[in-house]
């Protein structure tokens, strides 16, 4: 439960906690303590009426007539009600709850009887002739006693209840400083998890906080050069693997091109030059078939190596082609094709990676699918160019590792700082890219 609270709530439970405590100590402090100062600062009154008594009994002992100078006592005590003269046989009265009124209120009896109000009271008997007429009784008035504690115990609980809402009122904005602090670190470093590293994290909170934040600033500058120098690496491998291609596919052309048309020449020549035997004749067509082979798989193996066409009839019309050739490789293919003109106006690497995902991707299906439909689209889309090619097929294991040509297509898209996918979802599988238009 803890776990799962926020940070004002954990700052302000165990505050909360803590007043109540202090309530508690307080209401414990006060019932243990008070009766005790109450007995200590009524126990001089105590032995004042006491003194009273004995100062009585002697003046009666002397009198010449007791009952007078009794009653003369009895009027000179009045209305008292500390001390008071009670005749034998007139009975105990009756003890009154503690009503205390204040100009705040009359106290509460929850709180007299948290204080727990000890019997203070004593009788002192009186003696006339060795015979008792009564007593002389102390009680206290103990409401200004209890008016004193009533008070203190409310500056305490209002002192508490102020300094509470003060310090919950600076932890609450002090808490959403480092709350909205730590938000923009997150947020911060979840833009460089996503590989933004251009937007710095503001440098704001307490000084731990700042402290992360340029830490955290100054790593995004770092993955940041590292980035540049991995996509400048990247596209420098790319565009050496183009040259590659380029070197190949002119030494194919160049070399192998004519050494083929040669052997076919020559072959053509014996057949016709050569007399009647057919053994001889199913040779040489033999051969021919083979060499015919051969200058298929080499212009299929140009066409791989670089698309020459790109540059002559648009990227558009070039994809058409692609697509035309793997529909006259599996008849029965179901395509759908979408092709926004306005990626004709891309050009350089750019172009011819468009390209490769989408040669890559067709090979992909033709190969391994065994697929009844597939869809190729490739758009523009505000400033990113977004290639999908997806299928109907068998789909791929879920632990399937790329093959060599995903690799290649994602190597060639991170070149170009763009995002790759590979998933299958709702019984097709996607193969998905985009890049910068303006690369």
């Amino acid at each position: 439960m803890w776990k799962n609270l926020s940070l004002r709530m954990r700052l302000a439970l165990p505050l909360g906690t803590m007043f109540v405590a202090a309530l508690l100590f307080a209401a414990i402090s006060l019932q243990l303590f008070a009766p005790v100062q109450l007995m200590e600062e009524n126990a001089p009154a105590s032995r004042s009426a006491k003194a009273v008594a004995e100062a009585l009994n002697g003046a009666l002992l002397v009198s010449t007539n007791p009952q007078q100078t009794l009653d003369a006592f009895v009027q000179a005590l009045g209305t008292s009600e500390a001390i008071r003269f009670r005749r034998t046989g007139a009975g105990m009265p009756a003890r009154s709850p503690v009503e205390v009124n204040t100009p705040l209120g009359r106290v509460p009896n929850w709180f007299v009887d948290l204080i727990g109000l000890p019997e203070l009271g004593a009788a002192f008997p009186v003696r006339i002739d060795g015979k008792q007429v009564g007593d002389v009784l102390f009680s206290p008035d103990l409401s200004a006693d209890i008016y004193e504690r009533w008070i203190g115990f409310l500056a305490l609980v209002s002192s508490a209840i102020a300094l509470m809402l003060l310090t919950s009122i600076i932890t609450y904005f002090t808490a959403g400083t480092v709350i909205k602090a730590l938000g923009s670190l997150s947020e911060g470093l979840t833009r460089m998890r996503m590989g933004d590293y251009k937007h710095m994290i503001a440098a704001a909170g307490p000084p731990e906080i700042r402290r992360s934040s340029d830490e955290a600033n100054q790593l995004a500058r770092t993955l940041s050069r590292l980035s540049q120098d991995n996509s400048d690496l990247l596209r420098k491998i790319v565009s050496l693997q183009d040259d590659e291609r380029r070197d190949i596919a002119r030494d194919l052309h160049d070399e192998l091109g004519p050494l083929l048309f040669g052997i076919r020449a020559n072959a053509v020549a014996l057949q016709d030059d050569s007399p009647p035997d057919r053994k001889l004749a199913a040779s040489v067509g033999a051969m021919l078939e083979s060499v015919e082979a051969l200058q298929q798989t080499n212009r299929r193996i140009l066409d791989r190596l670089r698309p020459l066409h790109i540059r002559e009839l648009g990227l558009e019309k070039s994809i058409q082609a692609l697509l035309q050739y793997a529909r006259s490789q599996t008849p029965g293919l179901k395509l759908t094709l979408r092709i926004d003109p306005a990626v004709n106006d891309v050009d350089g690497l750019l172009s011819q990676t468009v390209y490769r995902v989408i040669q890559e991707g067709v090979t992909n299906v033709l190969r391994h699918a065994n697929a009844g439909a597939m869809s190729v689209e490739a758009t523009i889309e505000g400033a990113q160019v977004v290639v999908e090619i997806s299928d109907d097929g068998v789909g791929f294991p879920a632990d399937l590792p790329f093959g060599r040509g995903l690799t290649g297509m994602h190597e060639r898209v991170r070149a170009l700082s763009g995002s790759f996918e590979f998933k299958r979802e709702n019984g097709r599988t996607y193969v998905r890219c985009c890049l910068p238009a303006g690369v």
